[in-house]
């Protein structure tokens, strides 16, 4: 689409990964590595002894080309063979069977990594298909028909995700298949190449887990100039999906811990969470994030006990730098999530300030129950809508109730408070107030709180108390220097206290910090255009915001302002009735009243703007 030509060729794709590797990895993961070490030594060996490549083989999955179908099903036959022969002398709880699809199509080349539709339909082909199978596509199908002496079920027509046609669907009858030899004429060569492949897997027994193929992943994003991470949601192994909040915010915490070390580059939340429920590749994850390490894991909650299994990866080589699963009282969750932080500096060689050492090691509440009520909290408030908000301030009010003492339950009052004022489901002054009060007494309960100052400051802006509002914002952000939101919030201040140029620095580095940011990261870049009288781009980014969230008032307002500006008085006066649709009552003076300019001047540009879109 750019004119720049695109290197594409013709290739037999063979995906395959563990069928339930996450609950191996949860039920041992130092068995689960013994094993999966041994058994990627017998895939790489069956790839290279028929003349395939290894592409990518980030976590339990492989993808290798051929140029040949016929060399890709001799070599997935292979592996099939010689891992039901290693699994026969494993437990059947511990067994660990691959899945293979393989498909002949095209695909484009970048570097040593591939792309497109060719890759895609194998890797579907691979879900679909049972622990211990190999699955082809009709185009496969038709290259190996009556060229090998094999067996195939035909299972029709299936439609995979992001496929745009059906694809033939073709089972490989194993109990059909005979030993397969190497091609005569190739033997030594791939005989010398599965060496090779093998020696390499052994030369990384020396590190923590294994190495795979391939070059580090690469990145958009640069990497930051120390230790990165991403902490993707960790799954709920509870088997009942209510529990979900609770693995949610076991992985909130974890994020939150991490985010006060200074010594780190941390991913926030909103990003991460963009994952969740999502089959994804560590590498994929690296270079989509810019970051160079990936944790991932899993939480499983019965009765009084919890077990989380965690893993650190090296993002670029695939490398498992640590892994450990802790079997723990529900009531140690603190201490456990203390020591998987812990795990982590020392895994990456960061250095701890003392300062960094309390604040991450402190156990917010001894009360389990009030925990519990404060994290269903949490995932009531993210809804950002009036019911949810009612059932949070419900639930966090409850947490007090147990734990006078617990400042993360008041500060998630504080919130309803404050977002009910912000969203206009309340008008009441004494609504500001009571959010003030509250985030204060979380601050004098925890004084290493960082979201507390964040709360604190977003409260004295509405409240046209500029200095303090700043003020606060960067204690948050001193005290969380990983914080995406910290950041924002910082940025917001700034723009409403006339520096937008400071605005839009910071705001940029909330957007390094949380590549998949919130709408909202846009309104405060629009609005550091607008303040700098830069239209044409704070239309466009408004543009961008109305798309991800049509029902934001600020967006249509400051559309009509600027077109006033520009002289487009039609679109200034559509851009006024959309925002009139969005907030019925509003009007020149309760408008004026509420903004929370810091300069008349600044205020009197936007009235002037919006009551020429008015008077039109």
């Amino acid at each position: 689409m750019d004119g720049r030509s695109v290197d594409r060729k013709l290739v037999a794709i063979l995906s395959a990964d563990v069928q339930g590797y996450s609950r191996l990895m949860g039920d041992d993961e130092v068995a689960t590595v013994r094993t999966i070490t041994e058994y990627r030594e017998v895939v790489a060996a069956a790839v290279a002894r028929h003349g395939g490549r290894v592409v990518d083989a980030p976590g339990d999955n492989v993808l290798a080309e051929f140029g040949s179908v016929v060399d890709a099903v001799q070599s997935a036959v292979d592996i099939q063979r010689e891992l039901k022969t290693r699994n026969a002398e494993l437990a059947p709880s511990r067994q660990m069977q691959f899945r293979i699809g393989i498909n002949l199509g095209d695909v484009i080349v970048e570097g040593p990594r591939l792309y497109g539709d060719g890759v895609n339909i194998a890797a579907r082909l691979e879900s679909l298909a049972e622990g211990g199978g190999v699955y082809l596509s009709g185009t496969a199908f038709d290259q190996v028909e009556g060229k090998l002496p094999l067996a195939y079920d035909f299972l029709g027509e299936q439609t995979v995700k992001n496929i745009a046609r059906p694809v033939r669907v073709y089972r490989l009858r194993l109990d059909s298949a005979p030993s397969v030899a190497p091609k005569p004429g190739r033997r030594r060569a791939v005989e010398v190449a599965a060496a090779v492949v093998v020696l390499l897997l052994l030369g990384a027994g020396g590190f923590v887990g294994w190495r795979w193929f391939g070059t580090p992943a690469t990145s958009g994003l640069p990497l930051p100039d120390r230790p990165s991470v991403a902490v993707l949601p960790f799954t709920n192994l509870s088997q009942d999906p209510a529990q979900d909040y609770f693995s949610d915010g076991v992985t909130e915490d974890l994020i939150t811990g991490l985010s006060k070390i200074s010594g780190l580059f941390v991913i926030a939340r909103n990003s991460v969470f963009t994952y969740k429920g999502k089959p994804v590749k560590v590498r994929d994850v690296g270079r989509d994030l810019g970051v160079k390490y990936v944790l991932e894991g899993g939480v499983q909650r019965a009765g009084t006990r919890v077990r989380i299994t965690a893993q650190l990866v090296d993002a670029g080589s695939g490398y498992h730098i640590w892994a450990e699963r802790y079997d723990r009282e529900l009531g140690d969750i603190f201490v456990l999530q203390d020591e998987v932080t812990q795990q982590i500096v020392r895994a990456l060689a960061v250095k701890l300030s003392e300062a960094e050492r309390g604040r991450i090691a402190r156990a917010p509440t001894s009360d389990l129950a009030a925990y519990d009520l404060v994290l269903r909290g949490q995932k009531e408030r993210l809804r950002t809508t009036r019911e949810g908000n009612v059932a949070a301030r419900e639930l966090y009010s409850k947490a007090v109730d147990l734990d006078p003492r617990y400042a993360a339950a008041y500060l998630g009052l504080s919130w309803t408070y404050l977002q009910s004022w912000q969203f206009l489901w309340s008008s009441d002054p004494e609504t500001l107030e009571r959010a003030r009060q509250l985030a204060e007494r979380a601050i004098a309960l925890d004084e290493g709180l960082g979201k507390g100052y964040g709360v604190l400051a977003q409260i004295y802006l509405w409240r046209k108390e500029h200095d303090r509002a700043i003020a606060q914002a960067e204690r948050a952000v001193a005290l969380a220097p990983n914080d995406a939101d910290g950041y924002e919030t910082l940025a917001e201040v700034f723009a409403w206290s006339g520096r937008p140029a400071d605005s839009l620095r910071l705001i940029q580095q909330a957007m390094r910090l949380n590549p998949h940011y919130p709408f909202f990261y846009l309104w405060t870049v629009a609005h550091d255009y607008y303040l700098t009288e830069r239209r044409q781009e704070a239309l466009a980014t408004l543009d961008k915001l109305v798309e991800r969230n049509p029902n934001f008032l600020p967006a249509p307002a400051y559309r009509a302002v600027l077109y006033s500006e520009l002289g487009q008085d039609k679109r200034a006066r559509e851009a006024w009735n959309r925002a009139r649709e969005l907030s019925p009552g509003a009007s020149v003076e309760t408008i004026r009243q509420h903004l929370p300019y810091r300069q008349q001047a600044d205020l009197d540009r936007f009235m002037r703007g919006l009551e020429k879109a008015m008077a039109h």
